[in-house]
């Protein structure tokens, strides 16, 4: 039987997962704790709910709910909340960027009811809406192929794949970040050595843009580099603070745990860690890449 599907939480991503399901044809049930963010997703067709009781009370089971909010107590919170509004065959989805061991402590919780549970690893940022989506997800099999409905509409074609047990996304989503952490760093860094350059001021755009026909190393991140640099050649209107938001860290403690050397993105990570207390030019790149895959919020150069 085919799961209605709900999403709680209308950030950014959350918002924009409910939008492209609804451009796929799949009317979302939507919460946020904030109603005034239900209201653009209530005009466009989604089925607004003030409450999550209200939001259980009006899915059609076997009912499927998507947590899409920051990871940590906000995450915990709601679900032990679903907890207590769902029932049996019901699913959660958490689609947090969270520490794959506390997803495992929910599994273990929600199969004490009877309810199913996936992990969720998420990427795609701002651009998932237009794009679709990479899904990483952990868990039983079946909870998987009961969402998958769902991935497909909301994912790139061949985007979503089952990884394995309870804790299996997020643990790989988790080293997707830290990979990540490793990439933006050695983007920062080359065009740091170009600036340097004893051949005059490159044009950092079009070498970007060069380096994505053909080259070894063209990729996406190279395109929004591309785009950064033409909106900013110099970068001066972002600060070089590089947050880190819990997954690197998660993916060198890890790395130690289990003996793996991982010394570029342990490199990678310490080095957010220095952009907190100097500023420099690979660092705003990073910032600025951050920026324009996932619209994360950018400090500028007066706000350091």
């Amino acid at each position: 039987m085919t799961h209605s599907i709900a999403i709680a939480g209308m950030g950014r991503m959350g918002a924009n997962m409910a939008r492209r399901l609804l451009a796929k044809g799949v009317k979302p049930h939507v919460w946020n704790r904030d109603p005034e963010k239900l209201k653009p997703l209530a005009a466009a067709g989604a089925a607004a709910s003030a409450s999550l009781a209200d939001l259980a009370a009006a899915m059609k089971g076997p009912r499927l709910v998507w947590m899409m909010l920051p990871a940590g107590e906000p995450t915990e919170t709601i679900f032990r909340e679903l907890l207590r509004l769902l029932r049996k065959d019901d699913l959660i989805v958490d689609g947090a960027n969270g520490n794959w061991r506390d997803a495992v402590a929910r599994a273990e919780k929600a199969a004490e009811r009877g309810i199913g549970f996936l992990d969720a690893g998420v990427s795609g940022g701002i651009w998932g809406l237009e794009k679709g989506y990479c899904v990483m997800t952990g868990g039983a099999a079946a909870a998987h192929a009961a969402a998958e409905p769902f991935l497909k509409a909301l994912c790139a074609e061949g985007g979503y794949l089952h990884c394995g047990a309870s804790g299996a996304g997020h643990f790989t989503k988790m080293v997707h970040n830290g990979i990540e952490y490793g990439m933006m760093e050695a983007s920062g860094e080359g065009f740091e050595l170009l600036r340097a350059s004893p051949f005059g001021g490159a044009d950092m755009a079009a070498v970007a843009a060069l380096w994505n026909r053909g080259s070894v190393i063209r990729s996406w991140l190279l395109e929004l580099a591309q785009s950064a640099f033409e909106k900013d050649p110099e970068l001066e209107r972002v600060a070089g603070v590089v947050a880190d938001s819990g997954e690197g860290r998660w993916t060198v403690e890890e790395a130690a745990r289990l003996g793996v050397p991982l010394p570029a993105i342990s490199v990678s990570l310490f080095k957010r860690f220095r952009s907190q207390m100097k500023d420099d030019f690979g660092d705003r790149l990073a910032a600025a890449l951050r920026n324009e895959f996932g619209g994360h919020a950018v400090k500028t150069a007066g706000e350091r």
